[in-house]
Order: structure tokens, then C-alpha cells, then sequence
């Protein structure tokens, strides 16, 4: 269960953050999780309940926004539908995935002086 050591990372990179900014709490957490990237946006959640606990994110709320895989021909820039064979239909050249791997802490609501 790697999730329990993505909130560990994500908990000490938001700890930082709020030192640098003064921050007097952290309020909100938005996490943007690509379906492709392996994470369980459940074991996610309870491994930042169980994390947060005694850290600047202990009443700060987490919020997933999940992420759909999209493909692209990156000769033409023509879109791969879903389901469809990771190729090109016009140039027949194989896709390249442009979203849906990715785990970024997209956005931290804080109070500050």
C-alpha cells in the first residue's frame, strides 16, 4: 500500500509549505489522482485520516479530484478516444498519454497573518 506513503510525503511537503507562508492552519488539501497512476483514492483518504493526526493538516480536509486518462497522436495532436487502440486513426502512429499518471497537490487553503 504505497497510498500511506504518499500522504507521508504529501503531510511533510504541506508542513513545509505552511512554514515558509506562517500559516496558522491549513484548511484544505485538493490532490488531483490520475486513474493511471496506481493510487486507491480510498486507502488514500483513510491513509490521510490516519496521518494527519497531530500535523498542521489535523482539520485540514482533503479533496481528490479525479483525473481521466487521455491519449493523444503526438504527430497531429488528434485525440485518442477511450477504448479505442492506442494508435493514431489518421497517421497511424502510436499514442502518447498527456493526462491520467499524475499525483499533484494542486491546491492548499491556509490562513495566514
Amino acid at each position: 500500500m504505497h497510498e500511506y506513503s504518499i500522504v507521508q510525503a504529501l503531510v511533510a511537503r504541506v508542513e513545509d509549505l505552511s512554514r515558509q507562508h506562517r500559516a496558522q492552519s491549513v484548511r484544505r488539501l485538493v490532490v488531483r489522482i490520475g486513474e493511471l497512476s496506481g493510487v486507491e483514492t480510498e486507502l488514500l483518504s483513510t491513509a490521510y485520516d490516519t496521518f494527519r493526526e497531530r500535523t498542521c493538516c489535523e482539520n485540514a480536509e482533503l479533496t481528490i479530484e479525479p483525473v481521466a486518462a487521455r491519449w493523444v497522436c503526438p504527430a497531429c495532436g488528434s485525440a485518442v478516444p477511450r477504448a479505442a487502440v492506442l494508435r493514431c486513426s489518421g497517421c497511424e502512429r502510436p499514442a502518447r498519454l498527456v493526462e491520467g499518471d499524475e499525483i499533484i497537490l494542486a491546491r492548499i487553503e491556509m490562513e495566514v497573518e
